[in-house]
């Protein structure tokens, strides 16, 4: 029973083996397809790109003069453009300094106009408005002081304001 059973094992690992080495070929075969197909992908991309880089080669060196004279071009109106900016900074900075001052000294001369008036004002005030009220109370107390000693006029009722009831409403 024990050679039954060595021989069954001996043929057991022998047709593994032969399966593996089945599978090792499969695999190999497989590879070798693989890489054909790569070396063919590889020579296309080849002859493709390197007519492709030639092209872009050419063409670099072709507009790397233009290019450069464009940098150039920049650069000198970058420069130009920033002198300028600066002179109409300067420019900008005068004008709103003259402005600032203009408007201090309308500030001062609307400030004194308004003082004068002020104070012409009192003075008027003063001089003609107070007299005037001094004497047309005068004329008022005169006026009544005839009326009550002819007799001619009765007084209408006032309001404790002293204004007559009927001027109340303008």
């Amino acid at each position: 029973m024990d050679n039954n059973l060595l021989t069954a094992f001996i043929a057991l690992t022998a047709f593994a083996v032969l399966i593996q080495a089945g599978i090792l070929v499969a695999l190999y075969l497989a590879v070798r397809k693989t890489t054909a197909r790569m070396e063919a992908m590889t020579l296309e991309m080849k002859n493709k790109a390197i007519p492709a880089l030639d092209t872009a080669q050419s063409m670099l060196v072709q507009l790397r003069p233009r290019i450069e004279t464009m940098a150039v071009n920049l650069s000198e109106s970058t420069t130009l453009v920033r002198s300028q900016i600066g002179r109409i900074d300067a420019t900008l900075s005068d004008a709103l300094d003259r402005t600032r001052l203009q408007v201090i000294r309308a500030d001062e001369l609307l400030n004194r106009t308004m003082d004068k008036v002020e104070e012409t004002s009192e003075v008027v005030h003063k001089t003609v408005v107070s007299p005037l009220r001094q004497v047309s109370g005068l004329m008022s107390a005169i006026s009544t002081g005839v009326e009550v000693f002819l007799g001619q006029k009765r007084r209408q009722p006032r309001n404790g304001m002293g204004v007559p009831q009927d001027e109340m409403f303008i």
